[in-house]
């Protein structure tokens, strides 16, 4: 190990090589620097963990660098064709956005109309437009948009209750991706977490028994990530509503994904409505805006106008607002749910939409591409896919997947192809079951396919199939 390590070449060394001297003059003297340091690094980390065994000859390292380059400084670096059958990939950025959002982008390019009256030229709101679609959409008084749904929880927290006591079900004591806990999130918020209930079971006088002089508020908090099963219950929004109302206490309503629109439309458990939670009286709802609402990354709050007006003036407010481009992507995202164009304009529902046949005739196409390929064996075979990003956690949707096994592979060898089609270009996601390659046709756009069958007779080919 030692020795290999005394082996990698310094920076300085590889900057005097013409090659590298070229890719300066291509995409900057400053990112080949940068890239290279990650890639020295990256080598570094490989010898010690017993996977380089030998330093890469210079060409082969010129090329590395070559791609490290591509991939920071082209819109080509950051695309990736999902073959992996999760529609709402975290990794790979949860929902695509529509072309509309992707066209507002590009409008706030430059100075653009963010947060600035066009008739009287004073500071405006700056979700002004957001908070009008979303109070005909969900019935709200009021609405505002923050970063992330973790953030609108921790906002409104703080807000409605800081100091005081919030009673929570301990069934909906939840953990959601990076090991970010509700009893993290309250604590953060400076509210006292009084949990009642058991993990399966919690009734409305648990609730009752626990509210105090020092009660700030109560906190329904939908499982969106998993299910428990069997004896369980939790008194529904409703019920919590009445309580609070009777008790003068405000409740909010956490319900994670969030939704528009009933999911049942595509044969699908429906996730909480965002207008069912206003009907049945919470004092405030939030919600992601990158999940089931297939909109930017965002935390959306709906509720009554006095507490969407405290939460504005909350410091944390400022803290977690977000950017204008932000803004713009979530508006023309609202705007197919205002007009019904939804269900056709927005990616995730249309991936939901895609019936049978036509997965199937993508399933073929890819098969002709890989037609001809010695060592392989793909065949097309009905499976399933997933929503992700911690919604309907154990409800699968029919799909269909090109099964790609290697003759004679072991398990490493098709991790090995795994790898070479994700840091490729285009990067390509797929699964990996029984010593096979899985090709998702649900959760890839028209004629990416093809693109996915052509990178993986590169890497076939490569790897000596």
């Amino acid at each position: 190990m030692k020795a290999l390590l005394s082996q990698i070449p310094s920076v300085s060394e590889i900057l005097e090589l013409n090659a590298v001297r070229e890719l300066g003059r291509e995409f900057g003297d400053g990112a080949v620097k940068v890239e290279m340091r990650g890639l020295l690094d990256e080598w570094r980390r490989g010898i010690r963990a017993g996977e380089i065994l030998c330093i890469p000859a210079k060409d082969e390292m010129v090329d590395a660098l070559r791609q490290r380059l591509v991939r920071l400084t082209t819109p080509q670096g950051r695309a990736a064709i999902n073959a992996a059958g999760i529609l709402l990939h975290t990794g790979l950025g949860r929902s695509p956005l529509c072309a509309q959002a992707l066209e507002a982008l590009a409008g706030m390019g430059t100075y653009s109309v963010l947060q600035t009256g066009l008739a009287s030229g004073k500071r405006s709101l700056r979700e002004e437009k957001i908070e009008r679609m979303l109070i005909d959409l969900t019935g709200c008084e009021a609405a505002t948009i923050v970063n992330n749904n973790a953030a609108a929880t921790m906002l409104v927290l703080h807000a409605l209750a800081g100091g005081k006591e919030v009673i929570i079900s301990r069934g909906q004591l939840i953990e959601i991706g990076g090991e970010f806990r509700m009893p993290d999130v309250m604590a953060q918020s400076q509210v006292v977490m009084r949990e009642v209930g058991t993990t399966n079971r919690t009734h409305l006088h648990d609730y009752e028994r626990a509210i105090n002089e020092n009660t700030g508020a109560l906190i329904h908090v939908h499982t969106s990530n998993f299910r428990v099963r069997g004896f369980t219950g939790v008194p529904d929004i409703g019920r919590l509503c009445a309580l609070g109302k009777a008790r003068g206490l405000p409740v909010i309503d956490d319900i994670g994904s969030g939704s528009l629109i009933p999911l049942s439309t595509f044969g699908l458990a429906d996730e909480p409505l965002v207008r069912a939670s206003i009907q049945a009286g919470a004092d405030v709802v939030c919600f992601s805006g990158d999940k089931l609402i297939g909109g930017p990354q965002s935390g959306i709050i709906c509720g009554k106008k006095e507490i969407i007006e405290r939460i504005r003036k909350n410091p944390f407010a400022r803290m977690f607002r977000v950017c204008k481009l932000t803004v713009a992507a979530l508006e023309a995202t609202l705007l197919h749910f205002v007009n019904g164009t939804c269900t056709q304009a927005l990616p995730f529902y249309q991936m939901l939409s895609v019936d049978m046949t036509t997965l199937n005739k993508r399933a073929v196409a890819m098969l002709k591409v890989l037609d001809g390929l010695s060592g392989i064996k793909a065949v097309i075979t009905e499976d399933v896919s997933y929503v992700g990003s911690g919604s309907l956690p154990d409800e699968g949707i029919p799909t269909v997947v090109v099964r790609v096994s290697v003759d004679g592979a072991m398990e490493s060898r098709v991790e090995k192809v795994a790898e070479k089609l994700r840091v490729g270009m285009p990067s390509v996601f797929c699964r990996i079951n029984d010593d096979a390659l899985f090709f998702d046709m649900r959760t890839l756009f028209a004629g990416e396919e093809i693109a996915a069958a052509s990178r993986l007779r590169e890497v076939l080919g490569e790897t000596g199939s």
